[in-house]
């Protein structure tokens, strides 16, 4: 399976390094110019806040123009992240399809595919964080405010242990929920669902097969961590070695900023770029891992291989049925 993936890799690498690199760069884009604006906006409100006395607290009014400037920066950030992770898990399962039945996976079709199963896609994503992550997410939007009423520096406030014991709890129900629906995507796209319906089908095909997804999809994401860490490490290191000559010479008397700043911005284009190339990896194999488990368990189940080669000489697609 894991092989399966690194061989689907090779083969559809241009459109899948196409999609995911314009969906990062889109993404990057978005999110810089929002914390752009919250910057500018800000102004004098960042002194205001942190450039205080220790027995010193800010101003309310200081806290709320932060806030009002920089939470549209964070859920603009958070809804273009959903974004991109529902259009890569709608772009991985088209190009297994098309991969097992030997077709060729142009960018264009394969973005206009992908597309096309967003919204189905993207509501399977959003049901999977509600249903696995909801609980959590009840439980610290009640602690957090306790939390921050609480903190008067004698000790972590009892919400604390709270957030922690419920979020301990409920960790190894959102595995099993997540495991149950983690094929999901792959049934909205292949087999044209909607969310609900992806779900229910996901729920079937991983019926009696839990612990097998659970384990090749935790190698998966292993994998791609490891993967992507060292494809990254070079261009980290290539910005760091361009911003300690920077560091050694504004620590000379007399030197310009300018020198700094500069070894700054080269370090974090650097940083930049080895995530943007190593994200293609890290973002694109689990899922198509995924997308291959969903093709072996309607192998398993459903006899798959006869319909593929059907579809493969009518030129159909298939799963549907």
């Amino acid at each position: 399976m894991l092989g399966g993936a690194f061989a689907a890799f090779r083969r559809c690498w241009k459109p899948l390094t196409g999609v995911i690199l314009g969906v990062q760069g889109i993404g990057i884009l978005l999110v810089a110019a929002a914390i752009g604006f919250a910057v500018l906006g800000a102004g004098t409100r960042f002194d205001a806040v942190f450039d205080i006395g220790p027995d010193d607290r800010p101003a309310g009014a200081d806290v709320m123009a932060l806030l009002v400037y920089f939470v549209p920066a964070v859920v603009l950030m958070l809804v273009t992240m959903t974004l991109g992770m529902a259009l890569i898990a709608a772009l991985c399962p088209a190009l297994i399809q098309e991969a097992v039945l030997g077709r060729p996976t142009p960018f264009r079709a394969m973005w206009r595919r992908s597309w096309s199963r967003l919204p189905s896609v993207l509501g399977v994503v959003l049901l999977i964080g509600l249903i696995a992550g909801g609980p959590i997410i009840v439980l610290y939007a009640i602690c957090f405010p306790l939390i921050i009423m609480g903190a008067d520096g004698s000790g972590p406030p009892p919400a604390v242990f709270l957030l922690f014991l419920g979020a301990l709890l409920w960790a190894p129900v959102s595995v099993w929920l997540t495991i149950r629906f983690s094929l999901a995507p792959a049934v909205a796209v292949c087999e044209g669902l909607g969310p609900v319906a992806a779900l229910r089908r996901s729920t079937r095909l991983v019926s009696g097969g839990w612990w097998r997804v659970f384990g090749v999809s935790l190698l998966a994401y292993l994998m791609a961590t490891v993967v992507g860490y060292i494809i990254q490490l070079p261009f980290t290191l290539i910005g760091m070695f361009a911003l300690f000559p920077a560091m050694l010479a504004a620590g000379d008397e007399g030197s310009d900023a300018t020198t700094l700043i500069i070894g700054v911005v080269v370090y974090a284009l650097f940083v930049m770029l080895g995530v943007a190339i190593s994200g293609v990896f890290q973002f694109g194999y689990p899922q198509l891992v995924l997308s291959l488990l969903y093709v072996d368990q309607r192998m398993r189940k459903e006899n798959l291989a006869e319909g593929l080669i059907a579809s493969a000489h009518a030129g159909a697609e298939p799963g549907r049925g």
